[in-house]
């Protein structure tokens, strides 16, 4: 018991329940602690670009065949798009059987247009398919940094580690420097994350504060019909993907508790991105590998998000009457395909890609998804939980495909062997950033 309240799981548990307690006895008390939650937030946003950028150019840098960086790239791509499409596959066909909007009989005169005009908004700017794609394209390197763009800061970074790759011996100064730097920020990293139970604390509290402790057990039957969609999506496709790979998607999953319960708590994955990356190299993943890819799918492989386009789009279709033929189910199924990429880092993402998916499709009406904002933060949490767990099984499929994966050390740390159980966990980051990479120690 004390080992559980020592480490940074069993304090984000204790301030998760704390949470709930004091939003539910002292609602205002608790709508007031919302800086803590959101500070946490922008002290994690503030070191992922330099973390993303030191890992994937060194990554890269190390590699030295840009062809097998290039390879793993697009084996990378290649999986989130069949991923992707499972993912919206599965959304649909469970809004279909479960039916959650059908009976509400909304009107749409009765629905406030105003709520929705800031996602709207944004969601002009991804209709123009140009315009989309040059967006991936920074203007200046360091307005990518500025804005924090993870997109951006991996096109950035792809283009810096190519070019240290090629240039070898000659700039083995400059990838030191790098390397280097990446230590100091993770160091950076490992102070703000023992705030974590903090953030959680005030995150958890607010929403508690704010719509009050029914809401917590009565979300609805959308939010209820998501959270078992990604409850099979996780244990049933990716399960299924990891059996194949020769590992255990539940004890990949009790591997990664600490990292899960701080996305749990904040609703976002933006906190334990640097945490994941160390934990998939210390399983004996490559460190170019996880550099490639674990960036590149918090853009392109956002499994979660996939489900709740689909769901959402025909549960807005039910709620309202609004018929929905077979053509226009695979249009939604192909206009979401490109509308999710991209979608990380958009201010209120979930709703400016659904705004821009309806959009597309003029049958079903956009002012819907009033509907669905007050319920969002929620399903945000279902969304953060399955994206990341997709990106971390994607690393180990990609691993495995190429042969980038020591699968008996992965074996034995999934297992907890008393030989491997020492993993830099999420408190002991910077400690333990002098130490070999273990993917290449063993």
């Amino acid at each position: 018991m004390l080992k559980f309240f020592n480490s940074l799981f069993g304090r984000v548990v204790i301030a998760l329940v704390a949470g709930i307690v004091i939003g539910a006895l002292f609602p205002h008390f608790a709508q007031s602690l919302r800086p803590l939650g959101d500070g946490f937030l922008k002290l994690i946003k503030m070191v992922i670009g330099p973390i993303v950028f030191c890992v994937v150019v060194s990554g890269m840098a190390h590699a030295g065949d840009l062809k097998k960086v290039g390879r793993v790239g697009l084996k990378a791509v290649v999986y989130f798009e069949i991923m992707t499409t499972i993912a919206l596959v599965i959304g649909a066909v469970l809004a279909y059987v479960t039916r959650p909007g059908v009976g509400m009989n909304i009107d749409l005169h009765s629905l406030d247009a105003a709520s929705l005009a800031t996602y709207t908004e944004h969601a002009k700017s991804l209709k123009d398919t140009a315009a989309f794609l040059l967006k991936i394209i920074p203007d200046t390197a360091i307005d990518a940094f500025a804005k924090g763009d993870i997109l951006q800061i991996l096109v950035f970074s792809v283009l810096v580690g190519s070019a240290l790759s090629l240039l070898g011996p000659r700039v083995q100064r400059v990838n030191g420097l790098i390397d280097e730097l990446a230590q100091v920020f993770f160091r950076v990293m490992s102070f703000i994350i023992k705030l974590a139970p903090l953030g959680v604390l005030g995150a958890i509290a607010f929403t508690t504060g704010t719509y009050g402790v029914a809401s917590l057990k009565q979300l609805g039957m959308l939010v209820v019909v998501f959270y078992a969609s990604c409850i099979v999506f996780v244990t049933v496709v990716l399960g299924v993907v990891m059996r194949l790979a020769g590992f255990s998607i539940f004890k990949l999953i009790r591997y990664l508790r600490e990292e899960l319960s701080i996305v749990l708590g904040t609703a976002s994955s933006d906190a334990v991105l640097p945490q994941i990356m160390r934990k998939l190299e210390w399983m004996g993943v490559k460190d170019s590998t996880v550099g490639l890819v674990i960036p590149t799918g918090y853009s392109f492989n956002l499994d979660g998000f996939s489900i709740y386009l689909t769901l959402a789009v025909i549960f807005i279709a039910q709620a309202t009457n609004t018929p929905l033929s077979m053509h226009d189910l695979i249009v939604v199924v192909l206009v979401s395909l490109i509308t999710s990429k991209g979608a990380h880092g958009i201010p209120g993402s979930a709703i400016v890609i659904l705004a821009a998916t309806l959009s597309a499709i003029p049958a079903i009406p956009v002012l819907g998804l009033v509907l669905i904002l007050p319920v969002d933060w929620f399903v945000g949490i279902a969304r953060a939980l399955t994206n990341l767990i997709g990106n971390c099984v994607a690393t180990v499929i990609v691993g495995v495909w190429e042969n980038d994966i020591d699968k008996a050390r992965a074996r034995r740390v999934l297992n907890l062997d008393s030989d491997y159980r020492f993993v830099p966990t999420v408190t002991d980051l910077g400690e333990d950033a002098g130490h070999v990479n273990p993917a290449h120690a063993v």
